[in-house]
């Protein structure tokens, strides 16, 4: 089946996406990579596409968007909806350490909160950064789209509407929260892992890029101090007074 799709996203997840659904002869007619330039409606309505398929856009999509197409438009989510609802499900799962996976449901007027088109479970490595885990869970989200995409499209597909038993919420994250100042050894290396792109774990102006705990002690193993290049915590050490974790 070929379908008439229209991509939104703005982030290195939606590329990842993207590129698992070309890989699985799903491109779209127009793939909208910016959530900072104003929306065409004509051009959008000139296209009339099947679906309208969204991963990780950086902008709040109005109501004649989301219902333009005939089969409306689709999100990929990575997280177990109604869990980790938001703007950034993946920090938040590294942070709470509670499981995680791929959903993929059809938006409606509030955020996340759509109906549940198909789900997913990824078990995921311990320890892994934010970096590898998008990678996996974009991966998954475009795999399980693909495969239910034709379904959805031929009516196959039973929506399931989310339960508001259990969900929860993430925010947008702020440069503060990678402060690991005041935190216990545990939460400070969540931190490390979960804010490796941005807005990266520091204490005072010292960037931790790469830590472990060893012995219930938070122990640096790569760090940036300002104005330099990352380095191993070792050396730094050697020539600056000791910041204490």
């Amino acid at each position: 089946m070929n379908t008439k799709f229209v991509f939104f996203g703005s982030s290195e997840f939606s590329n990842l996406v993207l590129k698992e659904l070309e890989e699985k002869g799903f491109v779209p007619e127009l793939s909208i990579t910016s959530a900072k330039l104003p929306l065409d409606k004509e051009k959008l309505e000139s296209i009339k596409a099947d679906v309208f398929i969204v991963a990780s856009f950086g902008k709040i999509l109005p109501d004649w968007l989301i219902y333009m197409p005939k089969w409306k438009t689709l999100n990929v989510h990575p997280s177990l909806l109604p869990k980790l609802r938001g703007p950034s499900p993946i920090q938040g799962a590294i942070l709470s350490g509670e499981k995680t996976g791929v959903t993929i449901q059809r938006i409606n007027e509030k955020m996340d909160e759509g109906p549940i088109l198909a789900q997913e479970e990824i078990a995921l490595p311990p320890n892994l950064g934010y970096i590898e885990i998008e990678k996996i869970l974009a991966q998954a989200g475009g795999e399980l789209l693909a495969e239910i995409l034709p379904k959805y499209i031929s009516g196959e597909i039973k929506e399931i509407e989310q339960s508001t038993e259990g969900a929860t919420y993430t925010k947008m994250v702020k440069k503060e929260d990678a402060d690991i100042t005041n935190d216990s050894p545990e939460t400070a290396l969540r931190k490390v892992r979960a804010y490796e792109i941005w807005p990266r774990a520091r204490k005072g102006e010292l960037v931790i890029t790469k830590a472990h705990i060893e012995d219930n002690k938070f122990v640096p193993d790569m760090v940036i101090p300002p104005g330099k290049k990352e380095m191993n915590y070792k050396d730094y050490l050697r020539g600056n007074p000791k910041i204490i974790f």
